[in-house]
């Protein structure tokens, strides 16, 4: 065996042992997003950014956020959905960005409480693969 087919061989038993990882991590997306959306409906904001380590939130109200640590995080979005009732949170599309990037945009539904007036805006959910897991990494509201 020469040194080409010696390379050859290793370069492809390194990417036969890297796909696995990668198509497991990229598995499970579909229900880390579902648990994201059960997380948002039910104002779960801990649940939602549990497992994150940091967090970039775009949501109305609040400045532009460098990454937040889950705590910090979370407390911003109770005070976001605090007077929300939300009635639906319908999941759109999930679009993978890079190998290990992904968004899920969503359809919210919602009214203020006190009023009758649904509301309608889109979220983003920001995902990246994360020690070898699908982790929430952003969150943008848009009307």
């Amino acid at each position: 065996m020469n040194l080409m087919s010696a390379a050859l061989i290793h370069a492809g038993l390194a990417v036969a042992l890297a796909a696995p990882r990668m198509l497991s991590a990229q598995a499970p997306l579909k229900d880390v997003v579902e648990r994201a959306r059960a997380a948002w409906l039910g104002h779960a904001t801990h649940d939602l950014v549990a497992r994150s380590d940091t967090v970039r939130l775009r949501i109305p109200g609040v400045a532009v956020s460098q990454a937040l640590r889950p705590g910090q995080a979370a407390r911003l979005l109770e005070r976001y959905l605090a007077d929300a009732d939300e009635k639906e949170l319908v999941l759109r599309e999930i679009r993978h960005v890079a190998e290990d990037h992904a968004y899920a945009e969503m359809a919210r539904r919602y009214t203020v409480r006190g009023t009758s007036d649904e509301r309608v805006e889109m979220l983003f959910f920001g995902f990246r693969i994360v020690g070898g897991e699908w982790r929430l990494r952003e969150v943008r509201v848009a009307p």
